[in-house]
């Protein structure tokens, strides 16, 4: 009787675990966020096919599901896997390939480093990016004679920190034609006592930038794997790269496609003529992990470097406006092609002038309430009289809380006491949008980690907690809503929401868990939670 009654235990406790379905992974025992329409915390959550199959309890997920792989998260918060809504994960690649100047605290250490790296470089030109004049205690852009005494014979081309200016020597310059008498639309080729400094502003850098040879494939491939391989360790697991020409995206098609490159990225096709001309005739793309189906536009230039374009003069250099990098018709053609062909416009608007002219165009092209999901991207600087066409017009205001905090020092000069008020203003903007707001970085302009930009966005304040009431506290964003607009809002601008951004049957099982809870420790401490572990569909990309 005795072996009869354990046989039959043995029967039923096999038929017990037989009857659990299979999955590929289940992670248990944590604190999930799962960041859907309820915000509704889970314990556990099952993968299938890299797909999130069910979510729950602890018990009630290891009573259903079987899994080899099972992960105890021993109570660590897991969030939906963060998305950088504007940056340029291309651009941060090759730029590991230059000369770093971020961080440099004067024009005498951008020299000593250029110096050390010219020791190793191999390329052709000596090219390097970072530098931001505002910085250093002398505030003033550098010129180009320390440069030609250095380097009289190699083209030098030094990108400043936001990509809207760039110092270059003689040889720079000789070799890209520019002479005291060339011309520029939407763009300066600044001059002392009629001698080029060699600083070029916005359209004027694009006249240099068309003579450096292009680096070769192996090397950009190498690039975005550089890059993803540091998005990863953040916990980024989609990028949205503000404005790749159509030969960049075919490599990450290819690499995506061999299964090199995992990241995933919605693609904003760049407005030159030979990428517009190919994805407008082609129409959207899709894959699982690309997604094409937006272009950007640049309207004006950097608040930085002076070229954001606003409705009052600079209060630091009277009588300037910054400009419009294109005239109205060139915008107007765009946004006319994009909507016919089905492509999201994203444009990028730093100043007043520049907001308002691209409010005015998109509602000329959308009407009323749409579903088309236009963008502006980082709106810094928005008239109070402007701020209500976001909602009428349906537009989503597309920001990057870093630039507050890294402009807080210095914004107050460009734009005075009454206009800075109302700058970087993104609670405002977020209550004034049917879209919410979308959350990025735009690295490498600011650092690639999203921890930063949630801190930023919810204490207003810089690493070193200043200033101690934050900067301008009342446009701090509340941290659920701030982790919404790096995750589902940030999806929703990309019309990816019904396949992530959020811990939901049927999404991808795209996940980030992190040491210490962002939504419920003291702000000081956000800027130091570490990523214990990045998951892309089900897989583990980063993490022991």
């Amino acid at each position: 009787m005795q072996k009869i009654f354990w046989s039959l235990v043995s029967l039923l406790i096999f038929t017990s675990c037989n009857s659990k379905r299979k999955v590929d992974l289940i992670l248990f025992n944590g604190t999930i966020y799962t960041v859907n329409e309820s915000f509704t915390i889970a314990e556990a959550v099952a993968v299938r096919g890299g797909m999130i199959k069910a979510i729950g309890t602890t018990d009630d997920i290891l009573s259903d599901y079987d899994a080899v792989n099972k992960i105890d998260l021993k109570g660590k918060p897991l969030y939906p896997g963060f998305i950088d809504a504007h940056c340029h994960f291309y651009g941060y690649g090759i730029d590991m390939l230059k000369c770093n100047l971020y961080g440099t605290t004067s024009f005498e250490e951008v020299l000593h480093k250029v110096s050390e790296f010219a020791a190793t470089n191999k390329f052709e030109w000596l090219l390097g990016r970072g530098w931001d004049q505002n910085d250093w205690e002398v505030k003033e852009y550098p010129t180009k004679e320390k440069l030609d005494s250095l380097f009289p014979h190699i083209p030098v081309y030094l990108m400043r920190i936001d990509g809207h200016a760039v110092l270059c020597n003689t040889e720079a310059l000789n070799r890209a034609k520019i002479s005291t008498a060339t011309k520029v639309n939407g763009g300066e080729i600044l001059q002392k006592d009629g001698k080029l400094t060699g600083i070029l502003i916005d359209n004027a850098v694009d006249i240099v930038k068309n003579v450096i040879p292009e680096f070769s494939e192996a090397q950009r491939a190498q690039a975005l794997l550089d890059a993803q391989k540091n998005c990863f360790a953040v916990g980024l697991t989609t990028v949205d790269d503000a404005g790749l020409g159509k030969d960049t995206i075919q490599l990450i098609d290819k690499l995506q496609k061999e299964g090199t490159l995992k990241m995933r990225v919605y693609a904003m096709i760049a407005d030159d003529e030979r990428t517009l001309k190919y994805f407008f005739h082609h129409g959207p793309y899709k894959t699982d992990r690309l997604n094409v189906r937006s272009v950007k536009m640049y309207a004006d230039g950097a608040l930085g470097s002076r070229g954001a374009c606003l409705l009052k003069p600079y209060t630091d250099q009277p009588g300037h406006y910054g400009f419009l990098l294109h005239d109205i018709a060139f915008f107007d053609k765009i946004c006319e092609e994009a909507h016919d062909n089905g492509f999201q416009v994203c444009t990028h608007a730093i100043g007043d002038s520049a907001v308002r002219t691209m409010l005015k165009i998109y509602g000329e092209h959308l009407g009323t309430e749409n579903d088309r999901r236009w963008r502006i991207e980082h709106c810094q600087v928005v008239d109070v009289k402007d701020i209500n066409n976001f909602s009428k017009y349906s537009i989503i205001p597309s920001v990057q809380p870093t630039h507050a905090t890294s402009d807080m020092y210095w914004a107050a000069d460009r734009l005075g006491t009454d206009r800075i008020k109302t700058a970087y203003a993104y609670n405002d903007l977020m209550d004034n949008s049917a879209n919410k707001i979308a959350f990025g970085t735009d690295f490498p302009v600011e650092d690639i980690n999203p921890l930063y930009t949630f801190y930023a966005a919810t204490e207003r304040q810089d690493l070193k907690s200043f200033p101690k009431n934050g900067f301008q506290p009342d446009n701090r964003i509340k941290k659920k809503d701030a982790l919404r607009a790096m995750t589902i809002w940030a999806a929703r601008s990309n019309f990816e929401e019904e396949e992530k951004g959020s811990i939901e049957e049927g999404k991808f099982a795209d996940f980030v868990l992190l040491d210490q809870d962002i939504i419920k420790i003291e702000g000081s401490k956000i800027p130091k939670v570490k990523v214990l572990a990045t998951f892309l569909n089900g897989e583990k990309v980063y993490g022991e």
